[in-house]
């Protein structure tokens, strides 16, 4: 029963955001590949052995795959999913020709390999118009020193009885005069009980809490704030301004924190992977529509991000490699672009390995 929960809670939500986020990616690409006259083979969520799909009437697969982190599209012309040139090009006729990836003009592959990362921008810049022009502007609201003024669902302290407005008064023999009081005793006690003298209403109640553990810290939790974010309706416009200027926000601390995690400022053990992201994104999906549409906006801007990064294997190492052809007035040689492709794919996976180390060592 504990594993089912667990799917439920967190594994499910992170399947539903990432499906979304690798759907709108391929979808950019597949567009303006079709755009560009190329025949699309097969436009695949996740990667491995087909589960199922339906091939339309272009030709091209529609598919949901086994292994569901990622997906690609296939090009006419691809000798596989990491778009390296087929032998059969060569062989083909000019009607075929015509239809292949790899005889479209430079500018035209270049269109369609940054077509995914534009799309996951364009994405978040609508999902984000989308939270303000229903939601509002969020605004932060701040309560009295020791007041609670949010609680997360499914918590100790929502077990436990606390409510939104309670005062919190002592801990055990500790008085609290603001929350820094109840974060220094509450984070050295996981699974201790507690005993809250709290305030309500203008009478005094004690109530017991237990704190759990925060995985991502390592120290102990409640799940409570003094602060919560509401939500003040905006006009139309406002939304589209604000939708803009959040993408550009994100974007900029995106690359605030990469270059403080370069320079050291910032502990690479903050690095999350596949299983910190599904645990955040359970969290997340318990706090709201609002909530959630935020969240996805801000992953896709880093999906975006993270695929324009110079790497083989990723967009931005194919555009590298189109930069290159540019320059040299020829493509790169197919034994360069092989081994150029292996160090990006040792590249991803040993970023991958290290940030989801990060992950178990975080939840264990």
């Amino acid at each position: 029963m504990e594993i089912l929960n667990v799917i439920w809670a967190y594994v499910i939500p992170f399947l539903v955001v990432l499906t979304i986020l690798v759907f709108v990616h391929e979808l950019g690409h597949y567009l303006i590949a079709r755009r560009c006259g190329v025949r699309v083979e097969v436009f695949s969520i996740g990667f491995g052995p087909e589960i199922f799909g339906r091939t339309d009437k272009a030709g091209t697969r529609w598919k949901f795959s086994a292994i569901p982190l990622g997906g690609y599209v296939k090009m006419f012309g691809d000798a596989d999913a990491t778009s390296m040139p087929s032998s059969e090009l060569a062989a083909m006729s000019p009607e075929e020709q015509s239809e292949a990836f790899h005889r479209k003009t430079l500018g035209q592959r270049s269109w369609i390999v940054a077509g995914g990362p534009l799309a996951n921008f364009i994405f978040a810049f609508f999902a984000l118009a989308v939270l303000y022009g229903f939601y509002g502007e969020r605004v932060p609201v701040v309560g009295e020193p020791t007041e609670v003024v949010w609680i997360e669902p499914d918590s100790p302290a929502e077990a436990a009885g606390l409510q939104v407005g309670d005062r919190i008064v002592r801990i055990g023999e500790s008085p609290i005069s603001g929350f820094e009081d109840i974060i220094a005793v509450v984070q050295g006690a996981v699974d201790q009980p507690l005993d809250f003298l709290i305030e309500r209403e203008g009478a005094e109640l004690s109530l017991v809490v237990t704190p759990e553990l925060d995985t991502q810290r390592d120290i102990g939790r409640i799940g409570i704030g003094n602060a919560r974010v509401e939500y003040e309706a905006v006009g139309f416009f406002d939304a589209i301004w604000m939708a803009g200027a959040e993408t550009v926000r994100v974007t900029g601390f995106i690359f605030v924190t990469l270059g403080e995690f370069i320079s050291g400022e910032r502990d690479s053990d903050e690095l999350a992977g596949p299983l910190g992201i599904a645990q955040m994104s359970g969290q997340v999906a318990k706090l709201g529509m609002a909530q959630i549409i935020f969240w996805t906006a801000l992953l896709s801007i880093n999906l975006g991000l993270l695929n324009l990064f110079p790497i083989p294997m990723l967009d931005g190492g194919h555009l590298l490699f189109y930069a290159i052809e540019a320059v040299r007035g020829r493509p790169l040689g197919q034994r360069a672009q092989e081994y150029g492709f292996r160090i990006g794919l040792a590249l991803v996976l040993a970023l991958m390995l290290f940030a989801t180390w990060n992950d178990i060592l975080r939840l264990t």
